[in-house]
């Protein structure tokens, strides 16, 4: 084994990594929250040597049992995680059904650039998020961000016009452009590649379970009677308080890798990180590595991967502020139209998993988001060609948009599966997400306020939009976008030779 560095103790009162066996340097309270300098990779490089004195078919059996206990219990923590941040995002979307424009003197375009709003805070916070969550601990972070926007939620109760309104937004995007990064990354290092692609997609199908919570909640404060506030003021104050609350549990539950799970016994957490290490991606290093970043930028077939990103972008900003308002087009009444948009999660929930599944097959997440890209095409021309007299029809074709989850999430999951380093992956994925947020700002100015409540030019954008992700999409399949370079954080590598020693050993 190699001989390890000493490292200098700190004065003042101490913290070690409790739970994995191996001592790290000692830490104040600020630093283990914030800035911790704990070298994981040097961590995960003992914790993958310590596994060489176990069998392999030992590993093997215990690595199935790891895994059902992350699916098990770190999966669903996630999972509605994911579920509140979507819900969040959507309060704008089912309070605009209840008057929330009148209430706030939104007049023009003002609803579509407080839709955008949200999105211009998170392409602020995109990169910043991206590169802090490579030096600190994922499940304090995001604990922590969810009291945060929990509250600014809540906030939005007390806006009385559009200027507030857009700040407030801009605020809670800038706050949660950590959950789907933090995701991806956290995915990446308790998940195989193979696992991963399913696992994000159920984590994300979630938001189609935020669709039928968020309608069921919008009809209930519609019909509730004798409220001193606004009913769209009452679905802000729900959904923050539930954020809020649900902070708790993932502040104290949720791993920040496989090294710390509280779920796992110090065994288990050696062989959660012995059964990724194929993955050949390591833990977590908190040094930037200036060449890494050249290297993504420099990387072709990266910026496929990028146009894909606004593309998908602008789809998703379209379906998730305006689809109560094209229901509503359907001479609807709010209480209907918000209650229609229910079985629209059910189409994302069955859509996720069923892609997530097929794109475990070989050689199939390039393919699976092409294929999850044609229920939206289909929607699309089914809105511009069917009668206004066929209106159930028509909004059964706008439940076929809510299958946009899945392109959208498992498009997500190419970086985590491909790039190695950590510098170079949090790079690439930085970018990714703040391409994403482009799009997503583009997408609500596609609907013209005077083309009200058809808006014929928004459905041929987003049409057109769609052909472009599946171009896109095709091309980074056959270019091999984001395919895998040599890993510089190393201690795969470092302990192949090790590892082929001890196999040989034991025959």
């Amino acid at each position: 084994m190699s001989e390890k560095k000493e490292v200098p103790i700190a004065e003042s009162p101490v913290d070690t990594e409790r739970g994995t066996g191996f001592v790290l340097p000692k830490q104040n309270a600020f630093q283990r929250l914030i800035h911790r300098r704990n070298d994981l990779n040097e961590l995960g490089r003992d914790m993958l040597q310590k596994s060489l004195q176990y069998d392999r078919a030992q590993l093997e059996a215990d690595a199935i049992k790891v895994r059902w206990k992350l699916d098990l219990l770190v999966l669903p923590m996630m999972m509605t995680t994911y579920m509140l941040s979507f819900l969040d995002k959507q309060t704008l979307n089912y309070s605009n059904a209840y008057g929330l424009q009148q209430d706030t003197k939104m007049t023009g375009d003002n609803y579509s650039w407080v839709a955008s709003a949200l999105y211009f805070g998170w392409l602020c916070g995109a990169w910043p998020w991206n590169m802090l969550l490579q030096r600190v601990a994922i499940g304090k972070l995001v604990g922590g961000m969810l009291f945060v926007w929990g509250a600014v939620c809540m906030l939005q109760a007390t806006v009385f016009n559009f200027s507030g309104f857009f700040a407030i937004r801009f605020f809670l995007g800038m706050l949660e452009a950590c959950i789907s990064p933090a995701w991806v990354i956290l995915t990446s290092m308790l998940w195989t590649r193979k696992e991963q692609t399913l696992r994000s997609s159920i984590w994300l199908c979630t938001n189609g379970v935020s669709n039928i919570l968020g309608a069921l909640l919008a009809y209930a404060s519609g019909v509730a009677g004798g409220l001193s506030i606004s009913q769209w003021k009452l679905i802000f104050l729900i959904v923050g308080a539930l954020t809020f609350i649900w902070g708790f549990v993932i502040l104290l539950y949720l791993p920040d890798g496989p090294h710390n799970a509280k779920m796992l016994t110090e065994y288990e957490r050696v062989v959660a990180v012995w059964r990724v290490s194929n993955n050949q991606i390591g833990l977590k290093d908190a040094t930037i590595r200036p060449y890494q970043i050249k290297e993504a930028l420099l990387d072709g077939k990266c910026y496929l991967l990028w146009m894909t990103a606004i593309a998908l972008g602008i789809l998703n900003g379209a379906v998730t502020n305006f689809m109560s308002a094209i229901i509503k087009g359907f001479n609807f009444d709010a209480l209907r139209a918000s209650l229609l948009q229910a079985p629209g999660g059910g189409f994302e929930v069955v859509g996720c998993v069923l892609l997530g599944w097929f794109s475990q097959l070989p050689n199939m997440v390039g393919v699976s988001i092409i294929v999850g890209c044609l229920p939206g095409i289909a929607g699309l021309i089914g809105i511009l060609t069917i009668g206004i007299e066929h209106r159930y029809a028509l909004v059964a074709m706008c439940w076929l948009e809510n299958v946009l989850g899945s392109p959208v999430v498992l498009n997500w999951t190419v970086p985590g599966l491909n790039v190695a380093g950590h510098t170079k992956r949090s790079t690439v994925i930085g970018i990714y997400f703040a391409c994403f947020v482009v799009g997503d700002i583009i997408g609500p100015h596609l609907f013209l306020p005077q083309e009200a409540p058809r808006y014929p030019t928004a459905i041929k954008g987003l049409l057109g939009t769609y052909c472009a992700v599946v171009g896109c999409s095709r091309g980074c399949t056959l270019c091999g976008a984001g395919s895998t370079t040599e890993n510089a954080t190393g201690w795969v590598y470092a302990l192949k030779r090790r590892k082929s020693n001890w196999r040989a050993s034991r025959i």
